[in-house]
């Protein structure tokens, strides 16, 4: 039901060990995955320290906190006062714009985020943009039970986690100010409105 390449095409590309598992048990073990992702890595492309990897072709501006561990592909831009957090992996040609934060996510080629965006728990793909002030919520605050849960196609699952944000698919527009609440999955070339909340498990 939530085959990751139906939303994220490229997804077993980058991660093909990942195949049986599903969104919120990745971003649960984002942490190990990422360590081990980077020992794939090739040491010629990257500059590695301790657990933090950064290609030798990205640009990352003076103020951005990067938290192992973390890769930052090729191409990528991590603008001023970001702050990359709790396993973290940018695809190539990834825009992170300032004061954007980004926590336990897998972000595809391509992507942006433009600025004061958070992305928590997430899986998102490539080509997938957000506007100013966007946000991924990844736990329900407001709630006596946090458990959350997807929908796809009228069907619920309990995912037995209490902190995921979203799987959203390639080619996604997310509008200024928008908020997706934990449990989101979008299609691919899911367009979100400006200021728009987007509740799928109430």
């Amino acid at each position: 039901m939530t085959d990751i390449p139906n939303f994220l095409a490229h997804f077993y590309t980058q991660f093909p060990n990942l195949k049986e598992m599903p969104p919120w048990e990745i971003t649960q073990d984002i942490t190990s995955l990422i360590s081990m992702k980077i020992l794939e890595l090739n040491p010629d492309d990257y500059t590695v320290t301790g657990g933090i990897a950064i290609h030798k072709t990205a640009v990352i501006e003076k103020g951005v906190i990067l938290k192992e561990p973390l890769i930052i592909s090729e191409n990528c831009f991590v603008a001023s006062h970001a702050y990359l957090r709790g396993g973290v992996f940018l695809g190539k040609g990834t825009r992170i714009g300032p004061g954007c934060e980004i926590k336990s996510s897998i972000i595809g080629d391509h992507s942006a985020t433009a600025h004061f965006n958070f992305i928590g728990d997430s899986l998102i793909g490539d080509h997938v943009n957000f506007e100013a002030g966007a946000l991924i919520a990844n736990h329900y605050n407001e709630r006596s039970d946090k458990t959350i849960w997807i929908q796809i196609n009228g069907i619920r699952t309990n995912t037995g986690v209490i902190k995921f944000g979203a799987l959203v698919g390639d080619h996604s527009k997310i509008g200024a100010n928008a908020v997706l609440s934990p449990g989101t999955i979008l299609q691919r070339k899911s367009v979100v409105k400006r200021l728009e909340l987007l509740e799928q498990n109430n």
